[in-house]
């Protein structure tokens, strides 16, 4: 067994790359006159049926507005009924022929069972699935005393999608539907002070990856990675280490930092255009895409370049602002809260 491995050691890295020289060239030949094929051929979304979750705010609000432009039912779900009713009556009025919305916790299994039957029950189909709902954590992993008060995020994050895919499959089959997840850059980027909320999104793009082989072309499946981007959790809005919900924009300015807050609207636009593309995936903005590449091939130097920006310069500003007018330094007050 072992000498198969050394055989297969020395033989299949350069039996793969005589492969890759060979199909590479008419690979991406074919990738960029799909790509322009798919411009003029972009799905109809007139009378399709296209559930959201968290759609009360930020991405999965405006997700809403741009399907509602394109003529597509909307089914709006998150769990605030209040504020799902103002973004349902303001995507009729931007053109959705339906709107209706469906107080759930996507996190529960029944939940999500329930409001997928809802909208089926309602429109008679079912065609695109968005799982949005999502809240971010930010703390370093030394500070936490108990992580396991971090399961509620990998509960909304990774099984909040992953339970409405499980009830929706049959009808998005059906259908020859589409599901459309809304990962993040923190899912193969560094993100020191969001390990749990990086590992949640990772987690996603590596299942639906799977899933994308075990469904063949039965169902097409758009993984977005939305940047810095204007929502409640671009506000301070996170799960801090006790396990609750809180805002704090502090916590906000050390994640963020220097990077720019893209438009909610615009970054949607691109989503939903690329959902009727077809696209496997969706970074926005795009630039995000040159940092994964610089990971690929100077991980060193992107690693040091994140610690820097994420970890010593917010520690250095936390000393500094330890400091009174009188130069006395004070004890640091940790308020153990996470973006």
């Amino acid at each position: 067994m072992e000498l198969i491995h050394l055989v297969m050691d020395l033989v299949v890295p350069p039996v793969l790359l005589i492969f890759l020289l060979v199909i590479l060239p008419p690979y991406l030949l074919y990738k960029f006159v799909n790509s322009i094929i798919k411009r003029f051929t972009m799905e109809d979304l007139t009378g399709k049926v296209v559930l959201i979750t968290g759609a009360s705010s930020g991405i999965g609000e405006h997700l809403a507005y741009e399907y509602a432009k394109k003529g597509a039912r909307l089914a709006l779900v998150a769990r605030r009924e209040k504020k799902l009713q103002e973004v349902a009556e303001k995507a009729l009025k931007f053109g959705s022929p339906d709107a209706i919305f469906i107080c759930g916790d996507v996190s529960k299994s029944n939940d999500c069972k329930r409001f997928v039957e809802e909208t089926v029950n309602h429109f008679g189909r079912l065609d695109h699935l968005v799982n949005n709902a999502g809240i971010i954590s930010a703390f370093y992993f030394e500070e936490t005393k108990d992580i396991s008060s971090s399961i509620p995020l990998m509960d909304v994050n990774f099984w909040g999608s992953v339970y409405p895919t499980q009830f929706a499959l049959p009808q998005l089959k059906k259908n020859k539907g589409k599901i459309v997840v809304v990962a993040s850059p923190a899912g193969w980027l560094y993100g020191p002070d969001t390990s749990i909320y990086g590992a949640s999104k990772a987690a996603l793009v590596n299942f639906y990856d799977t899933l994308r082989v075990e469904f063949g072309s039965s169902v097409t499946i758009t993984i977005a990675s939305p940047g810095f981007t204007e929502s409640e959790m671009a506000q301070g809005k996170h799960l801090t280490l006790e396990g609750k919900v809180e805002v704090d924009k502090e916590k906000r300015d050390a994640v963020i930092g220097i990077f720019p807050v893209k438009s909610a609207e615009e970054c949607c636009k691109t989503i939903v255009n690329a959902v009727c593309r077809g696209d496997r995936y969706v970074t926005d903005p795009s630039w995000f895409t040159s940092v994964y590449m610089c990971k690929f091939f100077i991980p060193e130097i992107v690693e040091w370049f994140f610690r820097l920006l994420f970890v010593t310069i917010p520690q250095n500003a936390l000393k500094n602002a330890a400091v009174n007018t009188n130069g006395i330094k004070e004890p640091l007050l940790t308020t153990d809260k996470q973006n």
